[in-house]
């Protein structure tokens, strides 16, 4: 007898399969969480120009306080919530922004790209079990529009 004739297949029989009400195919999830990294607006001119950028949050989430929330932030704020989620949290690596920008920094290109990556980076932090339960500053980033980091 070899190792393997121990094995037994999967006994389907016990599964309880049953038809999906359209409720459990179509209601809310039992956890869901949307970032959206929206409408930049660029402000100012010349060396005091920079452009910031809305973030749209939906979730049903514990950890967060408000079910629906809009923010805007700049990048800078971004490299400074970065940096602090990485001090803050040892165990968790914390992805990388998109690149810093030296020419063309406001042209349409550049700052989609931005966007993009600025969304990407929001859904991944926001979207970790131990940031969401761990974390002092997530929340707050993403949906005090008060939000100041001289606090933290």
């Amino acid at each position: 007898m070899d190792r393997f004739s121990a094995v037994r297949p999967y006994d389907i029989s016990k599964v309880d399969f049953h038809e999906q009400s359209a409720e459990e195919r179509y209601g809310i999830p039992e956890n869901f969480l949307e970032i959206e990294v929206r409408a930049p607006l660029t402000h100012g001119f010349g060396r005091k120009q920079f452009t910031d950028y809305e973030i749209v949050c939906r979730n049903n989430i514990p950890a967060f306080k408000l079910k629906n929330s809009s923010v805007r932030r700049r990048y800078s704020e971004f490299e400074w919530f970065k940096d602090a989620l990485e001090r803050e949290s040892s165990r968790v690596k914390i992805p990388q922004l998109p690149g810093k920008v030296f020419t063309n920094r406001f042209s349409d290109e550049v700052i989609e790209n931005r966007r993009a990556g600025l969304e990407r980076f929001l859904q991944i932090v926001a979207g970790h079990p131990l940031l969401q339960t761990g974390s002092k500053i997530l929340v707050p980033f993403i949906q005090d529009p008060n939000f100041n980091k001289d606090r933290y």
